[in-house]
């Protein structure tokens, strides 16, 4: 299964992996445009075979960077540099997706940051702003901005940076928004939904979700939470929850391989949605698993991916499946 084609809406992938957004740090001028890096990382996996190729978090605003270094898509001027990159992706053969992102209150940058509530990640970290209601429209016109010059720049899938303490993280869970208006309480999930609102006004093709399905902490968010979020989305149209956790707040998690696979899998079993399983997975016998007993649709692989960018082959010959290679590779494969 981890080789059989797999369609969302008009788009079809060539098999089940999926290379999960990994920030580089790489925009050495700190404009947040492409460079040979990202040219010459992205298009060698789509080389080594991986279905789809989903982009670092890119930040939708400035103030949204996760740190300086990151790739942006809040200025017309991103998108050509990002035009090239899903050119040189589509000549091998693979999709290629963006995450749209804001850091929120995880942002490392000059510029002010913002968050739902003023309540700062650690001790390390700076206060944030507390969002006005002009602040939280022109971050979700941000976002629709962010989806337009995705489009204009030839991406095949959009996903929304939902996890890891993030922005739209902090909205969700109550351990980092405190407001008492109607983007807090009951209504944590309301920016999310405007952010998917916005996103679809300018997006018709496949749109994905990354979520934090647990926030490792007894006040905060679990997975059955999550289900019920992901009903949500899916009513909203997005096609698929990437199964992330944590990062909301400092934590400690218990990381052994597969070990957000359970999320996924329950995800998708009481949302009827399909999911993308991530964390440590790193062989092709254990992402065969995961996709035959139906715990998930998609296997994003991340860091044995920076290890070796022709993990597909690897998995391939783990399954005992030919895979074929590219043609200047044929007499090595």
């Amino acid at each position: 299964m981890l080789f059989s084609p797999y369609t969302i809406r008009d788009v079809t992938l060539k098999n089940r992996i999926v290379m999960s957004p990994m920030c580089m740090y790489a925009c050495d001028r700190e404009d947040g445009t492409v460079h040979n890096w990202h040219l010459i990382h992205y298009a060698t996996r789509a080389v080594g075979q991986v279905g789809l190729i989903i982009v670092e978090a890119t930040a939708v605003t400035p103030q949204g960077r996760i740190s300086a270094r990151d790739l942006g898509i809040w200025d017309d001027d991103h998108i050509d540099g990002l035009r090239t990159l899903t050119s040189l992706v589509h000549e091998q053969g693979a999709k290629i997706g963006i995450q749209l992102a804001h850091a929120g209150r995880k942002a490392n940058v000059a510029e002010e940051i913002f968050a739902p509530s003023p309540l700062p990640f650690d001790e390390t970290m700076r206060t944030p702003k507390e969002m006005t209601k002009a602040d939280i429209e022109e971050t979700i016109h941000a976002f629709q901005n962010g989806a337009r010059r995705a489009k204009e720049a030839g991406f095949d899938v959009i996903e929304i940076h939902a996890a890891h303490g993030y922005l739209i993280n902090e909205f969700l869970s109550p351990l980092t928004n405190k407001r008492t208006d109607e983007y807090g309480g009951e209504n944590r999930y309301r920016f999310l939904s405007e952010v998917i609102e916005a996103v679809k006004e300018v997006w018709s093709g496949p749109l994905f979700v990354r979520i934090s399905a647990s926030d490792y902490h007894p006040d905060g968010l679990t997975v059955n939470d999550y289900v019920e979020y992901a009903k949500r989305m899916k009513a909203q149209g997005v096609d698929l929850i990437d199964v992330s956790s944590g990062a909301v707040v400092p934590a400690k998690i218990d990381a052994y391989p597969g070990y957000q696979v359970p999320f996924a899998e329950t995800i998708r079993r009481e949302a009827n949605v399909a999911t993308g399983a991530v964390g440590l997975i790193t062989s092709g016998r254990q992402a065969e698993e995961i996709l035959r007993n139906n715990r998930a649709d998609l296997i994003f692989i991340g860091r044995e991916l920076l290890r070796n960018p022709y993990w597909p082959k690897t998995a391939a010959n783990e399954l005992g499946i030919q895979l074929e290679a590219p043609k200047p590779y044929v007499r090595g494969w």
